[in-house]
């Protein structure tokens, strides 16, 4: 249980500049209307760059990604192309365990070019559509979390927006250890064995898991070669670390949230079965 407490804090360190960043971005494109103005038509290559920054190591961009979103600062095709492309803590447990590089840049490059792709395919069939073509506006994150932009200054209130929102990440990840500690880590795993077919959508499941411990047992089963590369595939591809919980808290609509999680989960065993076929 020691363990659980000091992993929630450990992601809640990991996350904590990127969220701070973020709403230093969010504030002044608020409250400064020349940044308004700035980001007020979004790039239809943005797909693109999403893609490559959710290569990079830990859950940070998905985090940006779905606050960005929700202050309509980036397209819908972008997020899902962040979500796609973040592989969370796979990254550092391949090199722990000394994996060969070629297999780990073939994983990141496929999981980048299934982002960019998709991102690039739903942005151009929701451009009219999504509501990310909206001015930007942080209005109603502020309302909910009674921060009191305009009195604290776009710094503190910047600061107030991340430790409350750390506070929630803290929550749900202690609770989502303690819940695996409880049932225990071997019976979670086992539950993706042997599955056929329905391996790829239960690894699909373990990645919707809005912390690092789905990345870890899904990356840990496959090299011990207990799960196939798609399987593998399958759970990375959904998985975001705590990109969910921040997309699900701060974007209003619901529905849109619903839509971005169907594609993903959609693709993402598509593709899982996809890659083991050939």
């Amino acid at each position: 249980m020691l363990d659980c407490l000091i992993d929630a804090l450990l992601d809640v360190a990991k996350i904590a500049p990127y969220l701070l960043a973020t709403f230093l971005i969010l504030e002044l494109i608020e409250h400064k209307l020349k940044y308004k103005k700035l980001f007020a038509k979004k790039h239809r290559l943005m797909p693109v760059a999403g893609g490559l920054l959710g290569a990079l190591p830990q859950c940070g961009f998905s985090a940006m990604a779905a606050n960005l979103f929700s202050g309509h600062i980036v397209t819908i095709g972008t997020v899902i192309a962040i979500f796609l492309a973040t592989s969370d803590e796979m990254l550092p447990i391949m090199i722990g365990e000394s994996v060969e590089a070629t297999e780990i840049f073939k994983i990141i490059g496929f999981k980048v070019a299934i982002g960019i792709a998709v991102g690039l395919i739903v942005d151009l069939i929701y451009r009219k559509k999504s509501s990310t073509n909206e001015t930007p506006d942080i209005g109603h994150i502020c309302e909910d979390e009674h921060c009191h932009c305009e009195k604290n200054g776009i710094f503190l209130s910047s600061l107030i927006h991340t430790l409350k929102t750390l506070l929630l990440i803290f929550a749900a990840n202690l609770l989502i250890g303690l819940i695996i500690f409880w049932i225990g880590e071997e019976k979670v795993a086992g539950i993706l064995l042997n599955k056929g077919l329905l391996s790829y959508l239960i690894a699909a499941l373990v990645g919707l898991i809005p912390s690092c411990a789905g990345s870890v047992i899904i990356t840990e089963l496959y090299l011990a070669g207990l799960i196939s590369f798609g399987s593998l595939m399958a759970g990375l591809l959904t998985g975001c670390g705590v990109g969910w919980l921040l997309l699900f808290k701060n974007n209003k609509n619901q529905r849109e949230n619903g839509m971005i999680l169907a594609i993903i989960f959609v693709v993402s065993l598509v593709a899982g079965a996809i890659f083991d076929l050939f």
